[in-house]
């Protein structure tokens, strides 16, 4: 899951406004070592955090449909995930660097929302929408502060970038085969020891019999006529 959000990134950055300007996203940790060993623009993507988001939480389970809309499968409901990615520019001057932050914002602001059928893999299958925000307030227990002195560098202006990702929750429990028919109540006849549907009108033969002449024994006790 978290690669495929991270697939998703840089097809967004690599467009936008930064679209034919050749600009390398990457998604290594910013420390000096690698900073030493770039030599061209870049625009750094670095995922420092990863908590659930227990408010997204459900309880109950999800059907999982086959190609014809049959359910195959039950599971329970994803577990949401925030992905916090620190966003840094790296050029040759603080000037380009703003440009570059600039560009970014201009293509993430407008994508709040990223629709599923722009998703990759597992994450486009479960057709769920995924919030995006950049540059919001920070709620993570780590500041930027302690990150890049973590990183072994100094500190630089970067976004703050959250994506919130659903990841399948397991195990998935499979279903019973789905009803063609419609349901049938069978009752038992008083004399006898069959079981007919209800609704059939006729009746074995011997059973018949048997009845009429117990109606006509009691009708001739009663002095009454056989019905």
């Amino acid at each position: 899951m978290i690669h495929e959000v991270d697939e998703v990134l840089k097809r967004l950055l690599t467009g936008g406004a930064l679209t034919g300007s050749g600009i390398e996203v990457s998604f290594e940790a910013p420390t000096r070592d690698w900073a030493a060993r770039r030599n061209a623009p870049v625009v750094n993507t670095y995922l420092y955090d990863i908590r659930e988001d227990v408010a997204r939480r459900q309880r109950g389970h999800t059907s999982v449909l086959d190609e014809r809309n049959i359910v195959v499968r039950r599971s329970q409901p994803p577990r949401w995930f925030r992905l916090s990615y620190l966003v840094t520019a790296w050029t040759k001057t603080p000037q380009d660097e703003h440009r570059l932050l600039s560009a970014v914002l201009a293509t993430l602001l407008p994508r709040e929302l990223l629709s599923p059928d722009e998703l990759p893999g597992s994450l486009g299958r479960l057709g769920l929408t995924l919030p995006l925000t950049v540059a919001g307030l920070q709620t993570e227990s780590r500041s930027f502060a302690e990150i890049w002195s973590a990183l072994g560098g100094e500190l630089k202006p970067s976004l703050d970038l959250v994506v919130t990702a659903p990841f399948p929750a397991f195990p998935e429990y499979d279903v019973g085969p789905p009803v063609t028919e419609g349901a049938t109540v069978g009752v038992r006849d008083i004399d006898s020891d069959s079981r007919e549907p209800v609704g059939r009108s006729h009746r074995p033969h011997h059973v018949a019999a048997a009845r009429a002449a117990r109606e006509e024994a009691v009708a001739a006790r009663r002095g009454e006529k056989p019905r």
